[in-house]
């Protein structure tokens, strides 16, 4: 047990005094208990230890501690040195267990909650060895034989006395004159008040006489005499040896109970656990019964309860998400706490550091003053006298005596700072479990949605042959689903998975539009679809895949081209380097002329570009489904305007080309800088793409169709044939993309992960993605045997890609190999054909010409 003498300072007024009291620590509610003597049975008051911080001043004297409590501050003396730093060092162990003991986390935290108390005991020991090592036990100051000491005299009798506590006072006074008569008329030990509390049988009585205690330390007369009673009956052991005996016996109870305890836990956890695997095991279950019933039910009208039944399970599920959502707030908070306590402590460690370094400095002059006397002994023996040379000294012992106690006092902080940050790791872990449970729960949510909306769909197709009312039902459903909001959610982590979750909203990090919003209800549908997947997809895979691609990312330096970089961008740059990374490589490529942009800014001002109009009448038509391009009065329209009309001015060959202004859209969302957007879009036209790719004729556009033609034929052989059965012209769909690297035909996310590997390796990229989507809708594609139809889904096939991260493995995997030069030949080979039959159009045309000229009129 720990119990002892400390003096208390005790403050009324502007007189302070210091009281010796018998301390005593109460381990089930963590309370440091303190009575005027050993054998009181009533206790002056307590102290809450399980949010206390203890400190030990040099500046206070020797012995003399403080145990800091939300409300109050307490000043404590021990009767040495080593007795204090017993005191501290078991008070501060004992609190570090009762919060171990009260702490269960609920998640991810099973070791924690289930190693035994022994086992963290022995941990936090060998744990603060590094830092303060255990200090002896001083058995004349603490512990019970403490007890039977006489206890410390004051300068007066009345000095001792507790005045706040008068009735207190009395009925310790009156019991102790009762109860000695009674114990020595019957051989009794006369300090049986602590050895009451070694009995675990009066545990149940003394825990509910000190919840009954007011703040004044006043009982109810009636429970002090039961109590009194039950002391006098116990019969305690007369003999040392006998009391030894039997604290030892209790103390392997203690412990015996201890890890009855912590089985018993560990059997609930388990069958807590196989509670929970039951549960899924039965909604797995009734997922399937469901699915079945789905299939098998042949009337509508049931098809429609069922997916109200689904309605219900979804709200239900969005419940459970506020739910963890509020318990996650909670910790936040909790962990907003543990920070600004741990930033208290580094202050005053810093504070502590900086007074140590100035008396190390004091130190080091005082030497050097003293060697240089030395050094002269003459000299010495003129200016110094033998009592200065002593007063120095004198003064150098003490200098070195503080420095002896701001080390130990720096190493009782230290261990302090060690538990707080091993109780901020584990709330650290316990947020991270919590925001993983989340992810999952919220990736099962989009699923269920992404689900309901494919069946309301399918409904939607069969609403000529329903009845009317159920036709309608069909309707107000899908109206309703169309109304949710989309939920994004970014990805982090600052750990790193810190951030991982955040606020819903309908735009994502660039602007565009989660869920865009079509004329054709059947559209708004698939995007809000698409958009639930994708969502549910990067939940499920952020993790496994994203997390290690972000550390990737974060462990890069300065960039340099090589393998792994190239494979890094092909998986896709994180939105927090996409705009380093793209500067890099735009600057690899093009030489920033110095002050050319401004040079053709001013010119655009001077002189009007003939296609100034035509780049006015596409501003309002880019990227409509963005919110800095949504209006005329976004703010990045001017920037745009002022890029478009520079590149005209900076290539006179092209001029302006409808999907230049796509293509310098998302180099401004990305680079930000309408300069570094300019330098991007003169990269992209003169460097990625061939030559006249953006000229009047477009010539090597439509050359890159054909080639595209040639590769979808090697690569996907029974769709190219579908294709020619049908008579379907895919550069009809194609040409597009080719024009403005499948801006506005894939979603953003998709979008900007294309992007990142076109930058750096070029247009190649275009045709393996390009290969990519039809090789990913292709067995969709097969089943369609109409030309009208296929026509439709080819419109909004691109609108169907639910994983980026399929969709890259097959670009870049499934399509291998794909050698340059076999483009560069193709590209070749089709220009000579293509300029040879414009040629013979020339030639026919100038006849033809000529002929009506021979005619007249």
């Amino acid at each position: 047990k720990l119990c002892g003498y400390l003096n208390k300072l005790g403050i009324k007024g502007p007189i302070k005094t210091w009281k010796s009291r018998w301390f005593f620590y109460d381990e089930n509610k963590c309370h440091l208990l303190y009575y005027r003597t050993a054998q009181d049975i009533n206790p002056l008051g307590s102290i809450d230890l399980s949010s206390a911080s203890f400190d030990c001043k040099v500046e206070n004297g020797e012995g003399v501690f403080e145990v800091r409590t939300p409300s109050r501050v307490f000043t404590l003396k021990a009767i040495s040195k080593q007795a204090m730093m017993y005191w501290l060092q078991q008070l501060q162990m004992r609190r570090w267990e009762f919060c171990n003991a009260q702490s269960r986390f609920p998640v991810g935290s099973s070791q924690l909650v289930n190693e035994p108390l022994a086992g963290r005991t022995s941990k936090y020991v060998v744990d603060n060895e590094d830092f303060l090592p255990p200090v002896k036990t001083p058995t004349e100051a603490v512990g019970l034989k403490a007890a039977s000491l006489p206890a410390p005299q004051t300068s007066t009798a009345l000095h001792n006395i507790s005045l706040k506590h008068p009735w207190t006072e009395i009925q310790n006074t009156v019991y102790n004159i009762c109860g000695s008569k009674q114990l020595w008329r019957n051989n009794g030990n006369v300090f049986s008040f602590s050895e009451f509390r070694e009995h675990p049988e009066n545990l149940d009585e003394e825990q509910e006489a000190e919840e009954g205690t007011p703040e004044d330390g006043r009982m109810e007369p009636r429970l002090n005499w039961v109590r009194k009673a039950r002391w006098m009956n116990n019969g305690f052991p007369g003999l040392p040896e006998e009391l030894s005996r039997e604290r030892n016996t209790m103390d392997k109870v203690s412990v015996l109970q201890q890890q009855i305890l912590t089985l018993t836990e560990e059997v609930k956890s388990q069958k807590e656990l196989v509670k929970l695997l039951h549960k899924a095991l039965e909604a797995a279950q009734q997922e399937k019964r469901v699915s079945c019933m789905y299939l098998t039910v042949a009337e509508d009208k049931d098809r429609l309860e069922l997916v109200r039944h689904k309605v219900r399970q979804i709200a239900d599920l969005t419940n459970r998400l506020e739910a963890l959502e509020q318990e996650k707030k909670q910790l936040e908070q909790i962990l907003t706490l543990r920070d600004s306590h741990i930033q208290e402590l580094k202050e005053h460690v810093q504070l502590l550091m900086e007074k140590n370094h100035a008396k190390q400095e004091v130190i080091m002059a005082l030497t050097e003053q003293m060697a240089r006397e030395l050094s002269d002994p003459l000299h010495e023996a003129n200016t110094v006298t033998a009592e200065t040379l002593y007063k120095q000294q004198e003064e150098i012992e003490h200098l070195k005596d503080d420095i002896d106690a701001y080390k130990t006092q720096n190493q009782f902080l230290n261990s302090e700072i060690h538990q707080v940050t091993r109780l901020w790791t584990s709330v650290a872990e316990n947020e991270k479990a919590l925001l993983m449970k989340c992810a999952c729960l919220q990736a099962q949510n989009c699923q269920m949605e992404s689900k309901y909306l494919t069946v309301l769909r399918k409904l939607q197709e069969a609403l000529p042959g329903l009845p009317s009312s159920h036709a309608e039902l069909v309707r107000n459903l899908i109206q309703e689903a169309l109304q949710w909001d989309v939920k994004e959610e970014a990805e982090a982590l600052s750990f790193e998975l810190t951030s991982a979750l955040c606020p819903s909203s309908e735009y994502d990090e660039y602007g565009f539009m989660t869920v865009p919003d079509y004329e054709v209800e059947d559209w708004k549908l698939l995007a809000k679809i698409q958009a639930l997947e994708i969502k549910s997809n990067n939940l499920r895979s952020q993790e496994a895949v994203e997390k290690p691609l972000r550390d990737r990312w974060n462990s890069v330096g300065e960039l340099s081209p090589s393998a792994e970089l190239k494979s890094m961008i092909r998986s896709g740059i994180p939105v927090e380097h996409r705009q380093r990374v793209w500067r890099w490589i735009i600057s690899q490529h093009c030489s920033h002329l110095p002050d050319h942009y401004q040079q053709l800014l001013r010119q655009s001002k001077s002189t009007e570009h003939p296609a100034c109009r035509q780049i006015e009448l596409d501003l309002p038509r880019t990227l409509t489904n963005n919110k800095h391009f949504s209006s005329p009065t976004s703010q990045l329209i001017p920037k745009l305007r002022r890029v478009l009309l520079a590149f005209s001015w900076h290539n006179p060959a092209i001029g302006y080309c409808q999907g230049l202004n796509r293509l310098a859209a998302v180099a401004l969302l990305v680079l930000e800088d309408e300069e570094s957007a300019f330098w991007c879009l003169v990269h992209i036209v003169e460097n990625l793409m061939p030559a006249d790719y953006y000229s009047d004729t477009l010539i090597t556009s439509q050359v890159d169709q054909r080639v595209f033609k040639d590769f979808l034929s090697e690569k996907l052989p029974r769709l190219m044939a579908h294709f020619e059965q049908y008579q379907i012209d895919v550069s009809l769909i194609t040409f597009n993309w080719f024009l403005v690297a499948f801006v506005d035909s894939l979603v953003s996310d998709i979008l900007l992960r294309v992007w990142d590997a076109f930058l750096y390796e070029g247009t190649k990229v275009i045709f393996r993605y390009a290969l990519a989507i039809f090789k990913y809708n292709e067995e969709e594609i097969l089943r369609i045997h109409d030309s009208v139809e296929i026509y439709q889904y080819l419109r909004f096939f691109t609108r169907m890609i639910m994983d980026g991260r399929k969709l890259m493995n097959i670009a870049f995997n499934d399509l291998n190999p794909f050698p340059m030069k076999m483009l560069r030949n193709r590209r070749s080979m089709h220009r000579e054909e293509l300029e040879a039959e414009l040629c013979e159009l020339e030639q026919i045309k100038a006849a033809y010409v000529k002929e009506r000229a021979e005619q007249g009129p």
